[in-house]
């Protein structure tokens, strides 16, 4: 039946912890991550969980403290956000080149500079070519959810994950979501048993590796990437038959016909859907693929979805700086080179940075210049800023 409640996302992943019971946290606070240990480390007190909660001096020992945890056999997760996830970065490197199944719930964050707080998709951007396993949430709910799945999925893999939601957008504004009984979360998500551990017997963690052995190191560690994507659909399969929610690599919104489509990440994809069902009402073929997992990513799928349009926008709420395009833009022009779909059109369309707000109205902007490439032919500009004070 599940359990209704009115949470933050959060305290949404802050209670998918406490079901879970992990064995150790390694935390630094940091905005609008900080309520996530804190509601934890409540939790520790009240003696609700038996988690060693190690509160440290920064970012790269929150991520130090989980990486010893997890080689020793231990569930170990953290929390963090923007230059946090910065500073974790050397670490980072290590966990997914160890091969430690590491939980890591970022709320994403514009990094500095300018000082900014709000949100934007910068920080978890910039590391995503880390090897970690990486799913962004649209709502409280999917956040939550997310989470439950996370530990099986990178269980399965030996690869660390992020669990990634916006910052205040979801982390903090409160919605009705659903929970899943406590027992039923236990069931679900298993106990860990690594196949090597260091309280198991001799092993080697984050050893020196000569030319001779490293690139077959890594060539492992993208199998697994590879691997991942059967994962995260098996164990989304197993979610939908507990819980009646369902999830893919993707999400395709209104795709069926659709003419003129956008690609999105995030909590925007909820307003993206507003405008789609204005424009839908009038008559307009639109559409939107939302995208769940960024790492592995679901090049093929994507591929698929878009093989009928006549026209797409990629929006990154980051920028890469390249002068040509944003991240996700780059991943789907690959995609669609590699499945060799010279159709349809597309521009990249740079939103929502530092926390500027993305209202119904951009959206239907959006799809205003897509409609005039269809009429004209014409893509012009494919490098696009939404909403800015040129």
């Amino acid at each position: 039946m599940g359990i209704r409640e009115r949470l933050s996302g959060n305290e949404a992943i802050a209670v998918a912890m406490k079901q879970i019971n992990p064995d150790v946290m390694g935390a630094f606070p940091i905005t609008p991550s900080t309520e996530i240990p804190q509601y934890f480390s409540s939790y520790v007190d009240n003696g609700e969980v038996d988690t060693e909660f190690i509160a440290v001096e920064s970012e790269h020992s929150a991520m130090s403290t989980c990486i010893g945890a997890q080689a020793a056999g231990c569930r170990a997760i953290s929390a963090t956000s923007s230059c946090g996830l910065s500073y974790m970065h050397e670490m980072l490197y290590v966990a997914a080149s160890d091969r430690l199944p590491i939980t890591l719930a970022v709320s994403c964050r514009a990094l500095s500079g300018p000082i900014n707080i709000n949100n934007d998709h910068s920080d978890a951007m910039s590391v995503r070519d880390a090897g970690w396993l990486m799913l962004f949430a649209e709502t409280n709910q999917e956040a939550y959810d997310n989470y439950l799945q996370a530990m099986r999925i990178a269980e399965a893999v030996n690869l660390p994950i992020m669990i990634c939601q916006d910052g205040f957008i979801t982390s903090h504004a409160i919605e009705n979501i659903t929970l899943v009984e406590d027992d039923k979360v236990k069931d679900f998500v298993g106990e860990y048993k690594p196949e090597y551990s260091l309280l198991k017997g001799s092993m080697a963690v984050g050893p020196y590796a000569t030319p001779a052995f490293y690139i077959e190191a890594k060539r492992q560690q993208a199998q697994a990437m590879i691997d991942a994507k059967d994962v995260i659909r098996s164990v989304s399969a197993d979610f939908e038959k507990m819980t009646g929610r369902k999830y893919d690599l993707i999400e395709e919104y209104e795709m069926k016909d659709a003419e003129r489509a956008i690609i999105i990440i995030g909590s925007s994809a909820g307003t993206a859907k507003e405008a789609i069902r204005g424009l839908r009402a009038t008559g307009e073929k639109v559409g939107l693929i939302k995208i769940r997992s960024f790492r592995p990513f679901p090049a093929e799928e994507i591929a698929r979805a878009l093989k009928n349009v006549k026209v797409f926008a990629v929006m990154d709420k980051a920028d890469s700086f390249n002068s040509h395009c944003g991240p996700i833009f780059a991943e789907v022009s690959a995609a669609m080179c590699v499945a060799n779909i010279n159709n349809p059109k597309g521009i990249n369309i740079i939103y929502g940075l530092g926390g500027r707000d993305v209202r119904v109205e951009s959206i239907e902007r959006v799809f205003a210049q897509l409609d005039e490439i269809v009429k004209t032919g014409d893509v012009g500009e494919s490098y696009r800023y939404l909403d800015v004070r040129e």
